[in-house]
């Protein structure tokens, strides 16, 4: 067994048992592996302390239950893991700036920090030939836009801190509020029949430790709206990673975060860098699947 493969059995372990008691030496034995080696193996692989990451992997849980109501949030807490209520309050308040009663009554999009599925740092794929791994189906190719593509839709400025590293950092989702405040305006924009929504992270003319984010959807060329901003996807070659989920939460949230990590993996091992923007376009859903791409404008390293 790899030594990555050992701490994967671990978060699968963790995973199942979060509203369990789990100790290290328990951990460790699950991976073959002594304490002390095992804890230091867990944190270069994870970025985290196991201690740590546990608390963190418990309040994505309770996050999940807090939307039933009809549930006391000292319930959620013990079956989370949580030792008290006054215990899940405060690492609840640390991660997302809100404890769990004002986050019930208020509910956003949270950014959690995802369970790793280390087997993609250690597998690289061609073009054209799709990966499957842990309900994430990916696949890379190339494609050439020879005309632009224009969308229409709203903005916000979004702080770095709390969405970055995707799928490690905690608080609330703000491209998420940018989506739910497109998705509240999306009727007046002239969309084109059949054509796709669009999400992007850019610098655009932002404070320091921040980045524009656009959320829009495809309209003709020539379209103008004082109400909206535009954003023009240019004509050139990408690299498209497709992707698809069981559902269209998992597609936003947990896949979406390992299929950008993965493909700067695959960017760099195919001798490829990309531009300041990676939009992501958003296909239409069904309770079968869910899909959508990223594009990436690329150029060889030098």
């Amino acid at each position: 067994m790899h030594a990555w493969e050992a701490i994967q059995k671990s978060l699968n372990f963790i995973e199942s048992n979060l509203g369990e008691d789990i100790d290290i030496e328990q951990l460790a034995k699950e991976s073959a592996l002594s304490p002390f080696y095992y804890q230091r193996l867990f944190s270069r692989l994870v970025k985290k302390p196991v201690r740590e990451y546990m608390k963190l992997r418990r309040l994505a849980c309770a996050c999940e239950s807090l939307a039933d109501k009809h549930r006391r949030i000292l319930d959620i807490a013990l079956d989370c893991g949580f030792g008290s209520h006054e215990t899940f309050t405060r690492a609840f308040k640390d991660a997302y700036k809100m404890t769990p009663e004002e986050y019930r009554k208020q509910p956003v999009m949270l950014n959690q920090f995802d369970k790793p599925d280390l087997l993609l740092n250690y597998t690289m794929i061609d073009e054209g030939v799709p990966l499957i791994s842990d309900g994430l189906v990916l696949e890379f190719n190339r494609k050439k836009l020879l005309q632009p593509i224009l969308f229409m839709g709203v903005t916000g400025i979004i702080p770095i801190e709390g969405q970055m590293p995707l799928g490690e950092a905690t608080g609330v989702d703000m491209p998420g509020q940018v989506w739910e405040n497109f998705h509240q305006e999306k009727q007046l924009i002239p969309r084109i029949e059949g054509g796709h929504e669009l999400g992007v992270a850019y610098l655009g003319d932002v404070p320091e430790g921040y980045f524009t984010y656009f959320a829009g959807a495809e309209v003709a060329q020539g379209i103008d709206d004082s109400r909206f901003v535009k954003w023009e996807l240019p004509a050139r070659e990408y690299i498209v990673c497709g992707f698809e989920a069981e559902n269209f939460e998992q597609l936003v949230t947990v896949a979406i975060n390992k299929a950008v990590k993965y493909s700067g993996l695959w960017l760099e091992k195919h001798g490829l860098t990309m531009d300041v923007y990676s939009p992501e376009m958003y296909y239409d859903s069904s309770p079968e699947s869910s899909y959508m791409e990223l594009w990436m404008p690329v150029s060889e390293k030098c």
